[in-house]
């Protein structure tokens, strides 16, 4: 693979890296709210009272919604304006924001959060093709991007902790409500200190397309959640079919229209797949094992929030460092060890859950958020750096907003796939009284012997969780070092 090369070498000045600043504060907020309700989940759960399948909404409908849109709204900035879009994205996330903060229903609550992730999907791909202008500087330009990438990463590993001191003092609507003023901030900024960027050619937007794609990962996933929180019926089935079906003619219509919104021709190159599969991949199970070990840490040990927060720093640190060192990573060890590297820590971290019991596994849960951060941190720099780097400066935010698509999709499905999967576990093996671990333990009837079995069934579906993700990390690990060649272009 081959950086494109620019037409200047000229060094970036003051005023591009306080642009930087300006945007990796939105980037920030993007990344934490698709994971600070992690800990809060217990707060909101027992403040509104959804049920199994509106609280796994909760969690993931604003990761599905960003997720969905990132490649229609990278290829609408690289056509009518990344700044426009970034800015109308910018008014849209903090409104969604406050109506979140002030939910007093689980279906206004997934709504606002649902409005949050349209803006939050205008927010990233235009964003980072914002940073690659801003620095025409090849190693300017890696720097930046790199420094995009960890401020992503390390809104994603301090969204719990962020969340957890919050709690501590004040009540759950208050994680939202730290957008607002950020927004304006960005909104005063912007104009002043970033310029407008879109490309010199493009077609006009493919609704079908945008509809085919949205609608297929939306319906799939409700399906699968279906599954999890009632079991089959032939609703679920059927909305499993239509969402593959149209998942399938999305991909058939890419390659006939000439417009497309996913550039499938970027897949042919062996290096970019495999760096997207990375991005997804370390994702799904990130959140998922952020998400199940945020309850087990308070409902299963009985950790307070605030402690359960102090405990997810260490793997916080890790990731952000390790995030911010992937170049140079990278320049001692090449690009093929450090993807290889990526999966085998992250496999090696998420087995250490397979540790803990209801009794005890502080120390292994530490050890696992460190050591898989460490995969986690080389994940987030190399698929964005590849990602930018495999096509021509004008096409950037189509680019980026893959390789952010593969983040955001990764982020759901991991709480979708393997945390649907461990709520089925507990509905097969628990004891009956509820669908989730926080309902059954504040029950009015329960027993301490529906107590024990309620945290050993969400044990176990912790551990299978833990295994399947560290299984498939595992496989990837083998086949990246199987299937590329020995030494990768840069």
């Amino acid at each position: 693979m081959t950086i494109t090369p620019v037409l200047t070498t000229q060094p970036a000045g003051r005023k591009a890296w306080l642009g930087l600043l300006t945007i990796l504060a939105l980037v920030l907020l993007v990344a934490m709210d698709g994971s600070v309700l992690y800990l809060a989940m217990p707060r909101v759960t027992s403040s509104i009272l959804p049920t199994t399948e509106q609280a796994l909404w909760i969690l993931d409908i604003y990761g599905f919604v960003v997720g969905s849109l990132l490649i229609t709204f990278g290829n609408i900035g690289d056509r009518y304006g990344r700044l426009k879009l970034i800015m109308a994205g910018a008014i849209i996330f903090g409104l969604g924001s406050l109506g979140v903060a002030y939910a007093t229903t689980s279906e206004a609550m997934i709504a606002f959060r649902a409005l949050m992730g349209l803006g939050g999907a205008t927010l990233l791909p235009s964003g980072l093709a914002i940073v690659s202008a801003l620095f025409p500087d090849p190693r300017q330009r890696a720097q930046a991007i790199g420094i995009f990438a960890a401020t992503f990463a390390t809104g994603f590993a301090i969204g719990p902790v962020i969340g957890g001191l919050l709690l501590q003092r004040f009540d759950w609507g208050v994680v939202f409500l730290i957008n607002v003023p950020v927004v304006v901030a960005f909104l005063l900024a912007a104009p002043v200190l970033l310029r407008e960027v879109r490309a010199t050619r493009y077609g006009r937007i493919d609704l079908p397309s945008l509809l085919l794609s949205f609608a297929g990962i939306l319906l799939f996933t409700y399906s699968i959640k279906s599954a999890a929180a009632v079991g089959f019926t032939v609703q679920q089935i059927a909305m499993g079919i239509a969402g593959i079906t149209a998942l399938a003619l999305f991909i058939r219509r890419q390659k006939k229209i000439a417009f497309p919104l996913l550039d499938l021709s970027l897949f042919k190159d062996r290096i970019f797949s495999i760096a997207i599969l990375t991005g997804l991949l370390s994702l799904v199970v990130w959140s998922a094992a952020g998400y199940l070990s945020g309850i087990y840490l308070q409902s299963v040990l009985g950790f307070e929030v605030l402690t359960a927060a102090l405990l997810t720093l260490p793997g916080a640190l890790v990731l952000t460092v390790t995030c911010i060192g992937t170049s140079r990573i990278v320049e001692r060890i090449g690009r093929k060890a450090a993807l290889v590297a990526t999966h085998f820590l992250i496999s090696a971290g998420v087995l250490l859950l397979l540790f803990t019991t209801t009794e005890a596994g502080v120390i292994a849960l530490v050890a696992s958020t460190v050591i898989a951060g460490m995969g986690y941190g080389l994940s987030f720099s190399l698929v964005a750096e590849i990602a930018v780097s495999a096509v021509p400066p004008e096409r950037a935010g189509a680019a980026g907003s893959i390789a952010e698509t593969s983040n955001e999709i990764g982020n759901a499905l991991g709480i979708t796939l393997l945390g649907s999967l461990a709520a089925l576990v507990f509905r097969l093996s628990g004891p009956g009284i509820a669908g989730t671990l926080n309902e059954t333990l504040g029950h009015a009837d329960v027993t301490a012997q529906a107590v024990m079995q309620a945290k050993a069934a969400f044990l176990l579906g912790l551990h299978l969780a833990a295994t399947i993700g560290g299984l498939l990390t595992l496989l990837v690990a083998i086949t990246v070092w199987a299937w590329l060649p020995r030494q990768l272009p840069e």
